[in-house]
Formats: C-alpha cells, sequence, structure tokens
C-alpha cells in the first residue's frame, strides 16, 4: 500500500509521518524499518502486519482509568520510530520478523468475538502502532463503526498533522514520557522531547490519556526531575494518571541494575503531591 505523508525529490522521497523526516533513497526503508522507497513511492511495508496478539487486562496497557476491570484484544506489529537502548520489547520493535496478514475487517471480527470475554474493543501495542498509520487509520474507523474502543500505546512521536487527523477516531492512549531531557531522548531513544510534549497536549484535548515514566538508575530517577515531569503534567491537567515504571535490564542496557523500591516510592510520592494519579508499575 502506498503510504502517505510523504514528499518526492527526485528518486528520493522524504517521509513526514513523523518529526524524523527520513530522506530514503530507492530500495531503502526508513528508521522505523516499515516505510520505504519503492522506486519513488513511499511503501506501508507494515501494513495490516500482526507479530503478537493477546487479550489482556486493560490494565496492562497501562490504563488503570478507562474501562478498568474490563480486557482489551491487543496487537504488536514490528519496527518502531525509536531505537531506545532499553526497549522491553526489542525482539518485535528493532527487528523485522514473522507476521501474519490482517485486514481491518478481520481485526473487528476478532474483537467482536471476544466481547464475551469482556473485551471493550482493540489496542495497538508491544511495538509502536504510529509507525503503521495507515492500518491504524483504517482499522480504527472500522472499530468506530462496529462501536468498539480503540486504544494507542505509542512513544507519542509524530507529527502535529496526520495525529490530528487520527485522533477523532481513537478512544485512549497511553505515551511514554521517557523523560524530561531532551539529551536523554537523543543519547537513548533516537528522538527529541519536543515533539512528544506536543502529542501529549494533543491527546490530552482528544481522548482519555495516561502516561508511563520507566525510572532507569542514574538517568531519570531524581525526585527532582520527577517534580518537573509532573508540574508539567499538572498544567495539561492534574487528573491524568501517571504510570511510574520499574526498569529491568534489557536490550543493550543489561549492565543497569533496576531502581530500587525505596527511590520508586520516594519518585511516587513526590508525583503525588501534584497529580491527583499516580501509580507504580513492575513493583
Amino acid at each position: 500500500m502506498e503510504a502517505r505523508f510523504y514528499e518526492r525529490e527526485g528518486d528520493t522521497v522524504v517521509c513526514r509521518l513523523c518529526p524524523h523526516h527520513c530522506r530514503i533513497p530507492s530500495g531503502k526503508s526508513g528508521r522505523c524499518q516499515i516505510r520505504t522507497n519503492q522506486e519513488g513511492i513511499l511503501s506501508a511495508d507494515g501494513y495490516g502486519k500482526i507479530a503478537a496478539i493477546a487479550l489482556d487486562p486493560i490494565e496492562k496497557k497501562p490504563l488503570n482509568r478507562f474501562f478498568p476491570g474490563s480486557n482489551i484484544l491487543t496487537v504488536g506489529g514490528y519496527g518502531c520510530n525509536f531505537h531506545c537502548r532499553f526497549c522491553q520489547n526489542y525482539e518485535i520493535s528493532q527487528k523485522i520478523g514473522q507476521a501474519r496478514d490482517y485486514t481491518p475487517e478481520d481485526l473487528v471480527k476478532i474483537a467482536l468475538s471476544q466481547v464475551e470475554k469482556g473485551n471493550i474493543g482493540l489496542a495497538f501495542s508491544y511495538n509502536e502502532p504510529l509507525i503503521s498509520y495507515e492500518f491504524v487509520y483504517d482499522t480504527a474507523v472500522k472499530l468506530r463503526e462496529a462501536e468498539l474502543k480503540t486504544v494507542l500505546v505509542s512513544n507519542g512521536y509524530i507529527e502535529e498533522a496526520p495525529f490530528l487527523e487520527l485522533l477523532p477516531y481513537i478512544d485512549a492512549m497511553n505515551i511514554d514520557l521517557k523523560s524530561f531531557q531532551d539529551s536523554f531522548y537523543r543519547s537513548y531513544c533516537g528522538g527529541t522531547l519536543e515533539p512528544v510534549k506536543r502529542s501529549i497536549r494533543l491527546a490530552a484535548e482528544h481522548c482519555h490519556l495516561e502516561l508511563t515514566t520507566l525510572i532507569i538508575p542514574g538517568l531519570n530517577d531524581t525526585v527532582e526531575e520527577m517534580r518537573a515531569i509532573a508540574q508539567w503534567i499538572k498544567g495539561i491537567s492534574p487528573q491524568i494518571p501517571l504510570h511510574i515504571s520499574r526498569f529491568f535490564p534489557r536490550y543493550q542496557m543489561m549492565d543497569h541494575q533496576p531502581p530500587s523500591r525505596k527511590n520508586m516510592i520516594a519518585l511516587g510520592e513526590a508525583a503525588g503531591e501534584i497529580l491527583d494519579y499516580v501509580y507504580w508499575g513492575n513493583m
């Protein structure tokens, strides 16, 4: 399928979906690995490619204040426009692996078949869903027609125009706010902070929103940074839930230790002095 949001410059295409604005020569892919220049046409290679599918508790997304106690059918593909050195799902986000083909109608049918098990809709998670923008958009439209919910679990790294087109069909999101330091995003994720903050502000205006910060010792684990995160969130709404998740060694950061429970508690308490809803994860 031809992708959206790109420009041609001779044999090169410039992808405008996310802030990387990848310049992609013919036969090559952008950073996400699934948007490819096919002779001057940007191809959405990840369309309908599903690497993982499961019925999960909604709290696992994590979403604690969106239909609590329900389940949601969850799917993921492969690829990501970040390259986080601490990625928890690097087996599918940082590699191109095996996947099955599904249509939007296929996923709606499966989601409907799980309603009797408490399913409320479909969540795109596990890898970064927004790099498969066309498939997410088409499926979200079909889910809305079937009166099912659409949930995104995302890094929030997308340009404003495509995001605004998609948001009317999104019911809830969890966005990672990985740090409040742009240097952290540049060094450990391969991105920048400001586009994520913009996406958080936009999502808060259109759908239910919760945020997650993964705490990594020595990198983003100070009370001062947590207070700065919480104060910024409060400026949007103090009722946006914040999940403070405990890091465990993964991918390229196997030499880092998990944060202590004592520090996790201190960070949660600091955020809780500012925000209405703070939750701990992986404790």
